[in-house]
């Protein structure tokens, strides 16, 4: 241990005036909107409100497989939501998802508009409505439930705990980096064992599961997340690196990354998707030179 100081917490707790850290001005305790801003709305069936973390990559990728196999229902706006400016707090987005998180699904194919919010959640309901990857029952169903979830519960020991204290904390802290250090090694051996058994986290195909895990465990063994590859010597998980490139080989997958993302090459970057076109079009690279 190197803590240089003891925190002793008081008797009751009241959210400091600063506290440093990159999301510092966003963290608040409590819900709701912050202001007065409606969503807008596009053409397309589904309306995605979104930014290219991982978790909205998990949405993206699933709209661009399921419009590859030919789903014309599953065409989409996707709106850039810039979360370090707080716009998750605008009143339209609140009452699409009143956790404030990204991403937010409005389904406005029917006569009522459905929102759906929580990544999880948007997956299952696309591979329920559209029948597609989504095993129909059995082992290789429960197997993809198991896995979908086990990522809903995993990723914020990675994102909250590991990426936190590791690459946005105020200050480097020996106790919080080494504890969830050790946990997200623990979950990559976890996956790590899984495919070695099996091609896919549910069995032989591809699956929702994949699409929630890839965007998350993918980029870590891939050293594209918090910069921490060598860290945590992400390449001694093989069977994680074989699965995590051949999802990357999907030209779905390769789009799906795209959408959202505002860092990065400028080629990688399509702000917002609201036409197939946009991917040959309106990337920040071809926007520079238009």
């Amino acid at each position: 241990m190197n803590d240089t100081s003891t925190y002793v917490p008081p008797a009751i707790w009241s959210p400091p005036s600063a506290n440093g850290g990159r999301f510092a001005n966003i963290n608040r305790p409590v819900a709701g909107p912050t202001h007065d801003k409606e969503l807008p709305v596009g053409r397309h069936p589904l309306q995605l409100y979104s930014l290219g973390t991982p978790n909205g990559i998990k949405v993206t990728v699933m709209l661009e497989e399921l419009l590859a196999l030919g789903h014309s229902g599953a065409e989409y706006d996707a709106w850039l939501i810039r979360i370090h400016e707080g716009e998750q707090f605008g009143s339209g987005f609140v009452a699409a998802n009143p956790n404030s998180k990204i991403p937010a699904l409005v389904d406005r194919s029917g006569a009522t508009p459905v929102r759906v919010f929580e990544s999880g959640a948007i997956l299952q309901y696309l591979a329920e409505k559209f029948g597609a990857f989504f095993p129909s029952g059995g082992a290789p169903r429960a197997e993809c439930l198991s896995w979908l979830n086990w990522q809903m519960g995993s990723a914020p020991f990675l994102g909250g705990g590991f990426g936190h204290f590791y690459a946005y904390a105020p200050s480097k802290m020996q106790y919080p980096i080494d504890r969830y250090a050790m946990e997200v090694k623990r979950q990559l051996d976890v996956l790590d064992r899984r495919l070695a058994e099996v091609p896919y986290l549910a069995g032989d195909d591809y699956t929702i599961a994949d699409m929630a895990v890839w965007p998350w465990y993918g980029a870590l063994v891939k050293g594209q997340l918090y910069e921490a590859g060598e860290f945590l010597q992400v390449q001694v998980y093989k069977n994680v690196l074989r699965w995590t490139e051949e999802i990357a080989k999907r030209p779905s997958a390769r789009r799906g990354r795209m959408v959202n993302r505002t860092w990065g090459e400028p080629s990688s970057q399509l702000h917002e998707r609201h036409d197939a076109s946009d991917f040959d079009t309106r990337t920040q690279d071809k926007l520079a030179v238009a």
